[in-house]
């Protein structure tokens, strides 16, 4: 997946979070669905995380190779 497919799913799924937790602060749904909710919910930040935690560590590269030297291409494939 290319970083600009990671950064536009990554705003997606913030944005779907946000929706359910405001569904979630309503007390409107009934228990089976506060349940999907909160669970589609998890599923969603924790993709979230990968993608800001692969962004950290992208950052982390950089910043050890300030001094000017050949730049690394961050592959999360291979960071793993």
């Amino acid at each position: 997946m290319s970083r600009k497919t990671n950064v536009r799913h990554f705003e997606e799924n913030l944005s779907e979070l946000d929706t359910l937790v405001t569904q979630l602060e309503s007390n409107q749904l009934s228990l089976e669905d506060a349940l999907k909710a909160f669970e589609k919910g998890v599923k969603l930040s924790q993709e979230c995380q990968t993608v800001l935690t692969q962004a950290e560590q992208k950052v982390q590269i950089l910043l050890e190779k300030q001094d000017g030297e050949h730049l690394e291409t961050f592959d999360p494939e291979l960071n793993s």
